[in-house]
């Protein structure tokens, strides 16, 4: 077990950024940098012990910097979209930058992704970790509140890793944080024959600019049904009206759970390596997006072209345009109220 701490490059600013390595005992690796909190590689074994870097990016900040499509960034204030970029709170009107069409995606202009976070390095006794930390000050992007962010990495002795989220405000605003690392357990091609399951009876359907309508609608005899192991690309192409609105999938699935505490999300295995990733979370939401928007004009690690459904994200959340939406769980967080939600992504083989 161990960690290591290396510069990764400095900013157009000139502010120096760092790469950490996070070793277990088994030898999985994470490495982390503090820019945007960005999961930079994750080296995972396959069924036969050799280990495979199973998440997209770059083998450099200037690329993150210039050109990164959120590759395994902590993305905030807001994940996802925010409606005309508009929201309410009592009875002042919010306005954010609409940079996904007419709406506010991922935060914003310069959201958390694109922050130099300040960080700490940790060793337990099941594994090494990274604690983030970051403030987002009052009006950054639009949003009400000073915020206080951290984020904790744990890489478990049993291949988990471990992402904690906690965050207060002095002011009522509005949270929902994940990460969004796009994965590809077979390390190289195309995601379309992992085989997935998602714990879920429905999703939230949305309109022509990805945005929920506000109904839940059950999975149920619809290409959006995973409670099955299913593989990614067997009816990514059906004659539906939801995945053409989205180039595929690119929905937020409303897990079914009785309660706040953790449950199995999601999981994904490769049948050629054994890669098995299972995803558990304490967030009402898992927003499937299966790498629509790639399209071949970006090289990644080792000179790498990320073509379309080069990788998944399983971006574990709270609902889309929440703030909008009142029948959806609530995402404001008040003044003395603790924002806290955890979500693990565990690594098996079979």
């Amino acid at each position: 077990m161990s960690i290591s701490k290396q510069v990764f490059g400095k900013t157009d600013h000139r502010e120096s950024v760092d790469l950490y390595t996070l070793t277990n005992h088994q030898g999985m690796t994470a490495k982390i940098t503090n820019y945007g909190g960005t999961i930079v590689s994750l080296e995972t074994p396959d069924r036969d012990g050799r280990l495979g870097d199973v998440v997209l990016g770059f083998d450099n900040l200037g690329d993150y910097i210039e050109k990164s499509p959120y590759f395994g960034c902590l993305v905030g204030r807001f994940a996802n979209r925010i409606a005309n970029g508009k929201f309410t709170l009592g009875s002042v009107d919010y306005t954010l930058a609409q940079n996904d069409g007419p709406n506010s995606l991922h935060g914003g202009l310069q959201g958390f992704d694109k922050r130099i976070w300040l960080a700490e390095s940790f060793e337990a006794p099941n594994g090494p970790g990274l604690i983030l930390r970051y403030q987002s000050l009052n009006a950054e992007e639009g949003y009400p509140g000073n915020l206080n962010i951290q984020v904790t990495y744990m890489l478990t002795n049993d291949n988990e890793l471990r992402v904690a989220y906690a965050a207060s405000t002095d002011q009522t605003t509005v949270v929902n944080l994940t990460n969004h690392s796009y994965f590809n357990l077979a390390v190289a091609g195309d995601v379309l024959n992992h085989e997935l399951t998602i714990h879920a009876s429905n999703y939230t359907p949305v309109d022509e600019s990805l945005i929920p309508t506000g109904k839940l609608q059950a999975v149920k005899n619809t290409p959006f049904d995973f409670t099955c192991a299913t593989t990614i690309g067997s009816r990514i192409h059906a004659e539906d009206e939801q995945l053409k609105i989205g180039g595929g999938f690119d929905h937020n699935y409303v897990l079914d759970r009785a309660d706040d505490e953790m449950v199995h999300a999601a999981e994904v295995y490769e049948p050629v390596s054994g890669r098995l990733l299972s995803v558990y979370t304490t967030q009402p939401g898992v927003q499937f997006y299966s790498g629509n928007f790639l399209d071949g004009s970006i090289t990644g690690k080792k000179n790498r072209v990320y073509h379309r459904r080069s990788g998944f994200c399983l971006e574990t959340q709270h609902y889309p345009d929440s703030p909008n939406q009142s029948d959806f769980p609530s995402t404001v967080l008040e003044p003395g109220e603790k924002y806290s939600q955890q979500t693990i992504f565990a690594f098996t083989t079979r």
